[in-house]
């Protein structure tokens, strides 16, 4: 079955190499604030950490006390990101097997234009209506944590400079 795909992309200044590092680092996971249905996070923390980055397996714990893993499949920090999402806790579990995540990065300059894709796949056709509509607030979830984190990185620089 067809996956449900979707992709949202922001500009920060930047380098690919610190944005990977933030996503690397689990204290800033709880920055993702969800929106409306979707749950922002509460915690995460290493199930697996390889010194290789690939094969990390993080477990994520969610505002509504629902869980999933996060492993890191693809790292390549200068260009690119893939995390799969899985082990959902009910009642997505019923609905995924797993939810893809890719960040691609391309820089220009000082900016770096950040592109997130994500494909959700489906259980069944019943699952995969329910999931698109859980893929219309995802999609929201993630235009808005990007554009925090470009507030985020430019409050932090008008702090510096002044």
């Amino acid at each position: 079955m067809k996956p449900i795909m979707f992709t949202c992309g922001e500009t920060l200044l930047l380098a690919p190499e610190d944005i990977a590092r933030q996503i690397f680092d689990l204290t800033k996971w709880p920055e993702f604030h969800g929106y409306g249905p979707i749950p922002g996070i509460r915690g995460a923390e290493f199930e697996v950490q390889t010194p290789s980055i690939v094969g990390s397996r993080i477990w994520v714990t969610n505002c509504d006390r629902s869980s999933h893993v996060e492993e890191i499949v693809e790292w390549e920090p200068s260009h690119r990101l893939r995390l799969e999402m899985k082990e959902f806790s009910p009642p997505l579990s019923r609905l995924a097997s797993r939810f893809e995540e890719t960040w691609d990065f391309k820089r220009t300059g000082n900016e770096t234009h950040i592109t997130r894709s994500f494909r959700l796949h489906a259980k069944s056709v019943l699952a995969r209506m329910l999931l698109w509509m859980i893929s219309y607030f995802l999609k929201r979830a993630i235009v808005r944590h990007l554009r925090e984190m470009r507030t985020r990185e430019e409050f932090g620089r008008s702090t510096v400079s002044k």
